[in-house]
């Protein structure tokens, strides 16, 4: 009875000021916990995943009764990306071998991007909300990393409990350290900005300086990974490296790997370097496809998946049918102490894999569609602008998309509210950037 004026609240918010709704689903996903009810056999985040289906509900009936959508956003190439990718994803729900489960996939894909990449966009009209947005998710993503350092501390340090210490707030230490990472170029970006004032980018600092403390204590390979591979794209960014001279580069090293492979090969076999708590073997660790437990489970669940690809390649099992589909087509000599048939030990480990098994080959090719109209866009976007405080940003926004996707090849946390929000939000902030903004340096200098 006491919700009761809450309810009554929040359904006047989201009919009078949607935009309130809006930035407390955004301030409160890094503090979200994930709830199980049993009787439905659904997993709800907590608070924000209702609040995002009412949202949905009331972009249904505004398409219903005011089928008008801005051109611009409509017309988009990533827009056009993304609706080309559901609409596969609605047809291969139809055909799934579970389709209540991929319908419920749908929908999660659904509110997701009706929340945080289409009304993101038209938060984004005003861009001062850009920069609010980041430090909405941000800020209370600072209180977990506080939370998670003190409960680490407890146990050590050490790599085993930096697998749970997020705990309730992050399932682990993979999908942790994935949104850390995304997060280091925009901080990066904050600390740099020449309209800050000193009190504000020596603030960004702190935080810049706790994200690389977390981003070390979270263990998280991939991460790390991602974050060199950001960096490499920000300097042919910076330097404005021409494609002839990427292609040419991409070519030798291409050429180099082929001649080199067996020595490389023998030498990753002999790497039988485990995950430790001391930095330097964790690294040593990343190429270790021998014993380390981490890496041989991915191997495993990507054979799992490309076998389910050649049973079912048109249109694969379901969204989100692999966790109940994977464990026939695991082979015994493949199998890791971490290996099981249940399904509850996470998905296919990667972005684009997991398509291919869940929607066939053109699962695969349509996300890769949106990876694709993303950096095209964002990138071209970039070398027309003028250089500015909004073209620093752009660039931080994009780099933070290159951690994640490169993350992806490894992990896949896209259907969860902690990484949607900061992928599809980047993404957004694309759109509005071009739509809305991209003469602001220009009209400054005028």
């Amino acid at each position: 009875m006491l919700l009761i004026p809450l309810v009554i609240l929040i359904v006047i918010l989201f009919f009078y000021s949607l935009d309130k709704v809006l930035w407390f689903i955004i301030i409160t996903t890094p503090l979200s916990l994930n709830v199980k009810i049993k009787e439905f056999g659904l997993a709800v985040s907590l608070p924000g995943e209702p609040l995002m289906i009412g949202v949905l509900i009331l972009f249904i009936f505004k398409i219903i009764y005011d089928s008008r959508i801005e051109r611009g956003i409509l017309k988009h190439p990533i827009t056009i990306a993304i609706l080309t990718y559901l609409g596969w994803v609605l047809i291969t729900t139809i055909t799934s071998t579970l389709p209540v489960i991929s319908f419920k996939f749908l929908l999660a894909r659904l509110w997701f991007i009706v929340c945080f990449y289409y009304f993101t966009i038209i938060l984004f009209k005003n861009i001062k909300n850009i920069q609010r947005f980041l430090w909405a998710y941000i800020l209370p993503l600072t209180i977990v990393i506080f939370y998670t350092i003190i409960v680490h501390s407890q146990y050590g340090f050490t790599v085993s409990s930096a697998n749970w210490v997020m705990s309730p707030f992050y399932n682990d230490h993979t999908i942790y350290g994935a949104v850390l990472a995304m997060y280091f170029p925009i901080l990066i970006y904050f600390v740099y900005n020449k309209e800050y004032t000193f009190p504000k980018k020596a603030i960004s600092f702190v935080f810049l300086i706790i994200f690389v403390i977390a981003l070390v204590l979270s263990y998280t390979r991939a991460a790390w990974i991602s974050l060199l591979a950001a960096a490499i794209v920000g300097l042919i960014m910076f330097f404005r490296i021409s494609v002839q001279t990427i292609t040419f580069s991409g070519l030798i090293l291409l050429g180099l790997f082929f001649v080199s492979k067996d020595r490389i090969l023998m030498s990753l076999e002999k790497n039988r370097q485990d995950s430790s708590s001391k930095l330097s073997e964790h690294v040593q660790s990343i190429s270790n496809i021998s014993s380390d437990a981490s890496n041989l489970e991915r191997l495993n669940r990507w054979s799992a998946a490309i076998r389910m690809y050649e049973k079912h390649p048109w249109v694969g099992f379901g969204p989100g049918t692999y966790a109940f589909k994977y464990a026939p087509y695991q082979f015994s000599y493949e199998k890791t102490i971490i290996s099981t048939n249940a399904g509850n030990r996470g998905n296919a480990h990667s972005e684009y894999i997991g398509p291919l098994a869940e929607s066939g080959g053109l699962g695969l090719i349509t996300f890769s569609f949106i990876v694709i109209a993303i950096f095209y866009s964002g990138i071209t976007l970039y070398l027309k602008m003028e250089k500015g405080q909004l073209r620093a940003l752009l660039m931080a926004v994009i780099l933070g998309l290159v951690t994640y996707f490169v993350h992806g090849f490894l992990n896949n946390f896209l259907d969860t509210d902690k990484a949607a929000v900061p992928v599809w939000g980047f993404a957004a902030i694309i759109v509005a950037i071009q739509l809305y903004h991209q003469n602001l340096e220009k009209q400054k200098q005028e």
